[in-house]
């Protein structure tokens, strides 16, 4: 039975020993396994699987079909678009077993995976990047940086409310067009300016 702290579509399994935050939505099809640690107002959509080990912060936003496997970690406010997935070993093979393998893999405050993403275990995505559609992430992910392709490569900078930086001064400062934000490029480092 769930716990009424959290809504549990009636064709989802929450297995026992997983751990569901306050007002967390979990919908059709998925499945949640032992040990798996989910945070508070969290949305997960349809046929979302979270293996156990597997951690998400609150605020998660887990759409359909998106598939979570251990050791991953998600922090807070982390956006998976539809049938993105976390691999956790390199070199799987179907006749050799390679549990003691599996790799870590860090997902960063308010980032943000685009559909269909493939994240290849023991990388770090940084802080509120944002991973193109479509992508294979193969490296870690500098905070704020924008990666597309296959294998993924960075082709700029983005906001922490989600638009892209373009205009950068000679000092490598930029101001975000939407919502002000202002930040300073330094040795391929973006970092906000606090005022």
């Amino acid at each position: 039975m769930p716990d009424e702290k959290y809504f549990l579509h009636q064709t989802s399994i929450v297995d026992e020993g997983a751990q569901i935050g306050e007002g967390t939505k979990i919908w059709h099809f998925s499945h949640i396994m032992k040990d798996a640690r989910i945070g508070k107002k969290c949305v997960l959509g349809q046929n979302v699987f979270v293996a156990g080990g597997v951690k998400i912060g609150d605020g998660c936003k887990i759409q359909n079909s998106v598939s979570i496997y251990s050791p991953a970690i998600l922090e807070d406010d982390v956006f998976c678009g539809p049938s993105c997935v976390f691999t956790n070993v390199y070199n799987p093979r179907a006749f050799i077993e390679r549990k003691d393998e599996f790799r870590n893999t860090l997902v960063g405050k308010g980032a943000t995976i685009g559909a269909n993403a493939t994240i290849i275990c023991g990388v770090t995505i940084g802080k509120y990047a944002f991973i193109g559609a479509g992508a294979v992430v193969r490296k870690n992910v500098e905070d704020y940086a924008v990666v597309v392709g296959v294998p993924a490569e960075q082709i700029g900078w983005v906001c922490k409310c989600g638009v892209s930086l373009k205009h950068f001064d000679r000092s490598g400062d930029a101001r975000c067009k939407s919502c002000g934000c202002e930040y300073a490029l330094r040795d391929n480092k973006l970092t906000p300016l606090k005022k």
